[in-house]
């Protein structure tokens, strides 16, 4: 049976940051606390979502890491509950609303964090109690503004997935203007992460037409904007498109991840330093060529719809194609230039396995065929 579920306000345009105070009284939030890192905070961005709240007392927890641990998420917690805080603002990337997320599962529930994580089945344990969550995205990658899911490195060190309906923000704030400074690597990483986002989704099995059509213009927007975004990070609507394309990757979440986020998911709690975003351009060549036996991809002929979608001639021009792209971004050569080698293989292979994308991939991997891409990958 398919499953089609949208259920997010979204607020999208430049200067939507300033809809803050209004979208508090709307959920029903009085003493926020607002989630962040401290790349977001120098930048300005903190400062202007705390000027958008006039008149409410704000707490503020900017110590999110790149990748977010249950460490931090004990933190935050503990400040929502000295500060009587009833709800979150989340102001930066993934990162910072994914530690929103697991923030607002252990400060309304109980246990260890590690209960309500979807592999130990945990999903049905997070219920409506979960804490009100607005989100500020301040890059266009992951788009869980929009989406039910969280991953966060938990005490045992494994990259776990927390997935409710009850986790998705009550309001995405999508204002790309917040982007216009982010740096070109960062730009370039988000946006690979967008763009694998669109073709993962577009390449599940799962009947969703809504999720594709999502996906696919979601494709086209990112391939054909994020070269400009990230060479002329001013380029206002170059900002929109790629904003855009993350939110759309993520709103076709629903039908499910694959092959490269189990990779990237696994590799990233192996190495909790490597971005998100290069792990997925890095495993997409190889990840792509392995599905394209799938099935569901050949009768429906989804590589041929999104070689058309990127402009390129046949589908075969696919992997070829990302892997140019990720030059032309200047972002790593392979999995080698981000100091990856054949030793890690065995416990990358392992978290791989285990992840919750492995199943929702069009063609389920082998651990000998998860080798065989991570090699491809080098």
């Amino acid at each position: 049976m398919a499953f089609i579920y949208y259920v997010t306000q979204i607020q999208f345009e430049f200067g939507a940051v300033q809809l803050l105070k209004q979208e508090c009284e709307r959920v029903g939030i009085t003493r926020p606390l607002i989630v962040t890192d401290p790349g977001v905070k120098a930048a300005g961005v903190l400062q202007k979502a705390l000027d958008a709240l006039p008149g409410l007392t704000v707490a503020v927890f900017d110590q999110t890491p790149s990748n977010p641990t249950e460490a931090a998420v004990r933190a935050a917690v503990q400040m929502y509950k000295a500060q009587g805080c009833d709800g979150l603002i989340a102001v930066g990337g993934g990162s910072a609303i994914d530690c929103a997320k697991g923030i607002a599962i252990a400060a309304t529930h109980e246990g260890p964090l590690t209960h309500y994580a979807t592999i130990e089945g945990g999903s049905p344990r997070i219920t409506e109690r979960a804490a009100p969550l607005i989100a500020v995205p301040t890059t266009s990658g992951t788009g869980s503004e929009v989406a039910r899911g969280a991953i966060i490195i938990v005490d045992d060190h494994r990259k776990l997935g927390f997935h409710s309906w009850n986790l998705v923000p009550k309001t995405a704030i999508c204002d790309p203007e917040l982007t216009l400074g982010l740096p070109p690597m960062l730009t370039a990483a988000t946006g690979m992460d967008a763009i694998a986002h669109c073709m993962e989704t577009f390449m599940s099995a799962a009947f969703n037409p809504p999720a594709d059509g999502i996906a696919l213009d979601g494709l086209t927007r990112g391939w054909a904007n994020i070269e400009q975004a990230t060479h002329n990070g001013s380029d206002r609507d170059a900002r929109l498109h790629m904003m855009s394309a993350s939110m759309q990757g993520a709103m076709a979440f629903q039908k499910g991840l694959g092959a490269v986020h189990s990779l990237s998911h696994s590799l990233g709690g192996v190495n909790p330093r490597l971005h998100h975003g290069t792990l997925n351009a890095m495993f997409l060549p190889a990840v792509v060529r392995f599905n394209a036996q799938a099935e569901s991809v050949q009768k429906e002929k989804r590589l041929e719809r999104m070689a058309h979608a990127m402009g390129l001639a046949s589908a075969g021009d696919i992997p070829e194609a990302i892997r140019d792209m990720n030059a032309r971004l200047g972002l790593p050569t392979g999995l080698a230039a981000m100091g990856v080698n054949e030793a890690m293989f065995d416990n990358i292979i392992q978290g791989a396995m285990a992840d919750h994308c492995h199943k929702t991939n069009p063609r389920i991997a082998t651990p000998e065929e998860y080798r065989d891409m991570l090699a491809q990958s080098l």
